[in-house]
């Protein structure tokens, strides 16, 4: 969740608010899922969903980037202390997805060739794409990925 706010003009009730939803949300979910996994004995993969911007420093997304930047340590951090019980944790990094929200901010064609230029691929991503690394990352075709923040960025990141 991104409230795009000038760090100057950034709210206590804009930081609690990207908090409680990009962190703290993950914390406790994640939690009651790793929780059941360990009680069955069973392994399983969680994926979190971050962003390029936890990564990359964007103008007037202060919060929403450092929200981002913890949650890409976060996932680290229970990569580590989960992998012992065979639990699997990645996060997907995404550029722009064109989900309503995101049509809607990126509708401009000024402001989002700002982006776009900066992506090799030359486009947003769609939530297919997405939902496909998401997919990858719970199946057994990655039984060796962990910890992992893997881009879905058309090259952002890379640039």
């Amino acid at each position: 969740m991104a409230l795009l706010q000038p760090f100057l003009e950034v709210t206590k009730e804009a930081c609690d608010t990207a908090f409680d939803v990009n962190l703290r949300a993950v914390v406790q979910v994640s939690q009651i899922v790793a929780r059941g996994l360990i009680a069955r004995g069973a392994p399983g993969s969680i994926v979190n969903v971050s962003s390029q911007a936890s990564q990359r420093a964007l103008a007037n997304h202060s919060v929403y980037c450092a929200t981002k930047g913890a949650l890409d340590m976060l996932t680290k951090v229970m990569a580590m202390e989960l992998g012992p019980h065979k639990i699997r944790v990645n996060t997907v990094n995404p550029t722009v997805v064109m989900t309503p929200m995101g049509k809607a901010n990126w509708s401009d064609p000024m402001k989002a060739k700002t982006m776009l230029d900066r992506i090799p691929l030359g486009r947003f991503a769609e939530e297919q794409d997405v939902v496909d690394a998401i997919l990858f990352l719970l199946s057994d075709r990655s039984s060796m990925t962990t910890g992992s923040a893997v881009p879905v960025d058309g090259g952002f990141l890379a640039t």
